[in-house]
């Protein structure tokens, strides 16, 4: 199982873009390559799905147990000639202390080899001190190379080779001098995400020729058949939610409406397989074309930027008025973070406010920064309409610069925050008829196999839908 992990010596190195182009690149040369991201987020797992042709899979400490995070990578990377992990933050940066949860943790849970990215801009002999200090502050971490990333030109290029040859036996794997070309436009979450960049695959293919001329990428995957055979997990990955009754007719799918558009894209593909494997079929919705609400048993609205565009989803108020009268009506709804920003009554953002589903009796504020940023720990409260099975903590994360306003004050909460910012603090999931609506992003693992319970309460709901229909 060849390997590496792209870290970098701090946040902001670039490490993100040469991942994208070394998954392209790779891949251009006719590698299967299974890129993996760590930690939570849905941005760049987008890029790096569609640089590499395989969905990317998140690996997190906070949600998942080493055990699991073992299985899930042997599981996700079956069938790929090269597994892609890209880091979060720096090498050595973590939540915890003694770095348990850090880029490190998982280089050293993996047996991975480290391939480290340095913005080398303003250095030069410096560049060593700082290799070497990476190297001896945990001589477990195997750094089998680095990439110099924002070099001013080839003289800056031959300093620092020179240097680093000279004081260090890391090799230099690649050296990418600053190019405009790289550049992938950002705003408050990171990057734009992909479904948005309308020429995302020629920018990807920008990197990637950038990248492959740029990195030795002969000596990158010679670098990764180093990493020895991974101890096998004590029982196998549960890709699947616990079963909800799925029957082998079609007729039993649930049929569960996802708006997958420039407006919302965060959606997490392991669970869309969990979905898929508890009994639903995806049904894609664009909420910025489509007038009509489709046939559908219940709804999932994740994240994404609906801020951005609140005046076209405002004018699509058509769909707006099927989804809340769907709702009203009792369609069941699970929705995320953008997703809830989008049934609330309006978002309002840089002096202009625009309507949007009014199902949730608030107005959405958008702020110059964070609300709630980072994990979360949540207990569900009796009015859950999907709990959890006891105990009933819930791990999960949220980022968002928007606050939820002028609710009223009998509004009926799933969720008491232990940990986190939610809805206002103390609570988060707003339930409303059949609909749960939270600033927290789930996630379906071990420790909370949500699309499951969300299937079967659907499967419920249908079936008395339609005992009630029956009996008129």
């Amino acid at each position: 199982m060849n390997r590496l992990l792209i870290s970098a010596a701090h946040k902001s190195s670039g490490k993100t873009t040469l991942s994208i182009g070394l998954c392209a690149a790779l891949r251009a040369r006719g590698l299967a390559v299974q890129p993996f991201k760590k930690g939570p987020d849905f941005i760049d797992p987008m890029w790096l799905t569609l640089a590499a042709g395989r969905d990317c899979h998140n690996l997190d400490f906070y949600l998942m147990g080493r055990d699991e995070i073992l299985r899930s990578f042997a599981s996700r990377s079956r069938g790929a000639d090269i597994s892609l992990i890209e880091g979060n933050k720096g090498l050595y940066d973590g939540l915890s202390l003694d770095g348990s949860n850090s880029n490190a943790a998982l280089a050293t849970l993996l047996d991975a080899p480290v391939v480290l990215v340095i913005d080398a801009r303003g250095m030069t002999r410096g560049i060593a001190p700082l290799i070497l200090g990476y190297q001896a502050f945990d001589p477990h971490i195997r750094i089998a190379g680095v990439i110099l990333n924002q070099l001013g030109g080839s003289r800056h290029e031959a300093k620092l080779r020179a240097v680093i040859e000279h004081y260090t036996d890391v090799p230099v794997l690649g050296a990418v001098h600053h190019d405009d070309r790289l550049a992938i436009v950002e705003r408050h979450l990171g990057l734009m995400p992909s479904n948005e960049a309308s020429q995302a695959r020629s920018k990807i293919d920008a990197i990637a020729s950038i990248v492959a001329a740029s990195v030795d990428l002969d000596r990158l995957i010679a670098v990764s058949t180093h990493a020895p055979a991974l101890p096998a997990p004590t029982t196998a990955l549960s890709q699947t939610s616990p079963a909800s009754g799925r029957g082998d007719s079609g007729a039993n799918l649930i049929k569960i409406g996802i708006p997958r558009d420039a407006a919302f894209g965060f959606y997490y593909p392991g669970d869309l397989e969990a979905l898929r494997a508890a009994g639903a079929e995806l049904v894609t919705i664009d909420t910025l074309k489509d007038a009509r609400l489709p046939a559908v048993d219940a709804l999932f609205i994740g994240g994404g930027f609906p801020e951005v565009f609140m005046e076209q989803l405002e004018a699509n108020g058509s769909l707006r008025r099927e989804i809340r009268q769907a709702i009203e009506a009792g369609l069941p709804a699970y929705a995320e973070c953008g997703g809830l920003m989008y049934l609330a009554r309006s978002i309002s953002w840089r002096g202009r406010r625009c309507e949007m589903a009014g199902v949730i009796p608030g107005d959405v504020v958008m702020h110059d920064r964070p609300m709630g940023r980072g994990y979360v720990l949540l207990r569900d409260t009796d009015r859950n309409p999907w709990p959890s099975p006891r105990p009933a903590e819930v791990r999960a994360h949220e980022f968002h610069y928007s606050s939820l306003e002028n609710l009223a004050p009998d509004t009926v909460f799933a969720y008491e925050v232990q940990r986190g910012a939610g809805v206002d603090g103390r609570h988060d999931g707003i339930v409303h008829k059949n609909l749960l609506a939270c600033y927290a992003h789930l996630r379906d693992l071990e420790g909370n196999h949500w699309a499951g319970r969300f299937i079967q309460f659907v499967r419920a709901r249908r079936g008395t839908a339609a005992r009630q229909q029956a009996a008129r």
